[in-house]
């Protein structure tokens, strides 16, 4: 048998009709074609019946007791999980503008009484086509959009992972180890996710935001790429000169983000990362870098990577100094309160302070 038989054998018809000899007559039709029939009396009935059998096509009066057909139609052409079942109205000959209003209501077509058998077969039988035409073409289109959003996944990973790659090159030239990284990731994550519990950041803060939090906080110093060793290293004061040089990695690294060609659900990731490289170094009390914003122009990613950042500097060695105790570290972060860092963004880092990494 080809393809077009055996999914026409294997199709489940609802007919709905008030009269039994219409039912009946119906029913003898379509089993000829090796169809499977429901029989309901009226559109009622015939919700009950769809919801267990789940028919391929609907072969219905229109004017029926309870429900009848136009209603009936309406309701399944109303919702998405049913609306591109075909219905097939059963009109009286000269009952043109029931045969209008069917279609207006979605109705796929319409057969007049009395039944000719070869009529009503040739009209189930296209109808039954192009309804699985159109599933085969919806499940080929779900396989394509999944194959593309795995491929566009996998080239995002890819991207992420060659930044991530450049980030921890920049932090061995920095004198940075993974550690530094990761201790940054898991606290800026930890004070983003204790912020939602405040009312002047939970409408700001959802959980996607803290998963693109934690990704893109390994990316801050990725500008130090470009700054030479000996000074990133350099255990004595820097001259003007190489200060602004260093403080330049800011730019240089929001610039390489900016420059990547992106899909748009990669988007809100290298967003936040721009804002979270090119801003972490600004004050709140707009005596930063690189742009001298002030305030709530900082962007938020960039208010928690900053807290976060100089806690994590604070409490690790430096060729030039011993590693702060926690304590002692958010003591003297807590005399930049308002200068450096947002107060509330602080008070909230002080809360949690015996679950940072």
């Amino acid at each position: 048998m080809d393809r077009e038989g055996k999914d026409i054998c294997e199709s489940v018809i609802l007919i709905v009709d008030d009269v039994e000899t219409n039912r009946v007559i119906l029913e003898e039709i379509v089993k000829s074609m090796g169809c499977r029939t429901v029989l309901a009396e009226n559109g009622v009935q015939a919700l009950e019946e769809f919801g267990r059998c789940n028919p391929d096509l609907v072969l219905t009066d229109v004017s029926m007791p309870e429900m009848d057909g136009h209603e009936f139609c309406r309701i399944i052409k109303g919702n998405a999980l049913t609306r591109d079942v075909p219905v097939i109205f059963i009109s009286a000959f000269g009952e043109s503008e029931d045969v209008v209003k069917g279609f207006s209501l979605g109705g796929n077509d319409y057969i007049v009484k009395p039944f000719i058998p070869e009529v009503v077969q040739a009209r189930v039988k296209l109808h039954l086509s192009l309804h699985a035409a159109a599933k085969e073409i919806s499940e080929n289109n779900r396989r394509l959009r999944k194959s593309v959003q795995e491929q566009v996944l996998q080239i995002e990973q890819e991207r992420k992972n060659v930044l991530y790659a450049l980030a921890n090159m920049a932090a061995e030239r920095s004198s940075y180890d993974r550690e530094h990284i990761v201790r940054l990731q898991v606290n800026c994550r930890k004070l983003a996710q204790s912020m939602q519990f405040s009312p002047l950041f939970s409408e700001k803060i959802s959980d996607t935001y803290v998963d693109t939090i934690e990704a893109a906080a390994a990316l801050c110093d990725i500008g130090n790429i470009g700054i030479p060793p000996y000074i990133l290293q350099k255990e004595s004061a820097l001259d003007e000169e190489e200060r602004k040089l260093v403080q330049s990695h800011a730019e240089a690294g929001a610039k390489l983000l900016k420059d990547l060609h992106v899909t748009s659900d990669f988007n809100d990731f290298v967003r936040i990362s721009v804002d979270m490289v090119n801003y972490h170094h600004e004050n709140w009390d707009g005596s930063g870098y690189p742009a001298q914003l002030k305030g709530e122009e900082i962007p938020l990613s960039a208010r928690i990577a900053a807290v976060a950042d100089v806690y994590c500097a604070l409490t690790e060695k430096r060729s030039y100094r011993e590693a702060y105790g926690r304590d002692e570290a958010l003591q003297i972060m807590k005399g930049e309160s308002g200068k450096k860092f947002q107060p509330e963004i602080l008070q909230v880092f002080c809360k949690i302070a015996r679950q940072l990494s």
